[in-house]
């Protein structure tokens, strides 16, 4: 929600009602929650599995509200604003399809772990799918149903692409450090992931900080772009450095809760320094 907030502000339009967040909020956790429910104990080291175990009664009910909550948000919205949708241009209707099919391709099937031919089970490309499915839900959407939902058209300029890259290569970088806590369970299953396929240090030196180099040249060049003032630049500069930071921390291995604070504490964080930097500069 709070990267939503971010891009929504960023790229100067005004915030969405609060059934859209509802509905986002719901049906994040819901895909995302997807994939853990045929999750087996048959390796026992792997202290989510176990833990997705223990309580499956309770994330079955979880599961089951969450998507009571997206329909009836989802319905709200299409009561309030079908009209308009049906109305909008093929490049809104483009924009509203590529980033569900992205994520469908990315589980293969509607069973958990039930498909071979899932993105999800191509190592080197599963980052980038979440990045790109993210980065168009907290970046394209928040103003695609903006203007749908004020009558206007959307016609996304430099800056908007500009931006949806810089996402895409901070929560690219994300996922691909976020592979670094199951490397064991990966290489047992053949999963070549990056650090699987080359190794922590390779993995850190010639993906992840080249990629994010990749991302903040993007931010500087936007920022050039749009005349952004120098404090503005600063603000929005700290979690590319914290991102870089972090990543070097990692060539020892660290604890899931360590991945786990540390990589939801960047999205924080890049989302309040977005939003400060386009409220106050």
């Amino acid at each position: 929600m709070a990267l939503s907030i971010e891009a929504s502000l960023q790229q100067g339009y005004g915030l969405n009602n609060f059934t859209y967040y509802l509905f986002v909020f719901a049906a994040t956790v819901l895909y995302y929650t997807h994939a853990y429910m045929a999750e087996s104990i048959t390796n026992s080291s792997n202290r989510r599995s176990i833990w997705y175990v223990r309580n499956h009664q309770a994330m079955r009910v979880s599961q089951l509200s969450l998507t009571a909550i997206s329909f009836i948000s989802g319905g709200i919205l299409l009561y309030e604003f079908g009209s308009r949708m049906v109305a909008a241009s093929f490049l809104q209707w483009v924009a509203i399809g590529i980033f569900p099919v992205a994520a469908a391709l990315y589980y293969g099937s509607a069973a958990p772990l039930n498909s071979s031919h899932s993105l999800r089970n191509n190592g080197w490309l599963k980052p980038f799918v979440i990045g790109f499915v993210w980065a168009g839900t907290v970046t394209v959407y928040p103003v695609l149903f903006k203007s749908i939902e004020d009558g206007l058209p959307y016609a996304p300029k430099l800056f908007n692409v500009l931006l949806f890259i810089k996402n895409l290569m901070f929560i690219t970088v994300l996922c691909i450090m976020f592979d670094f806590k199951d490397y064991v369970a990966d290489h047992n299953k053949q999963l070549k992931t990056f650090v699987v396929q080359i190794g922590l240090r390779k993995t850190i030196f010639y993906i992840i900080l080249p990629l994010s180099v990749v991302g903040l040249g993007t931010f500087l060049s936007y920022a050039y772009y749009m005349h952004f003032p120098f404090p503005r630049i600063v603000l929005n500069t700290i979690p590319f450095i914290l991102l870089i930071m972090v990543a070097l921390s990692m060539q020892r291995r660290k604890s899931i809760l360590y991945y786990l604070a540390i990589i939801d504490g960047l999205m924080l964080v890049k989302a309040l320094c977005g939003t400060i930097g386009a409220l106050y500069f």
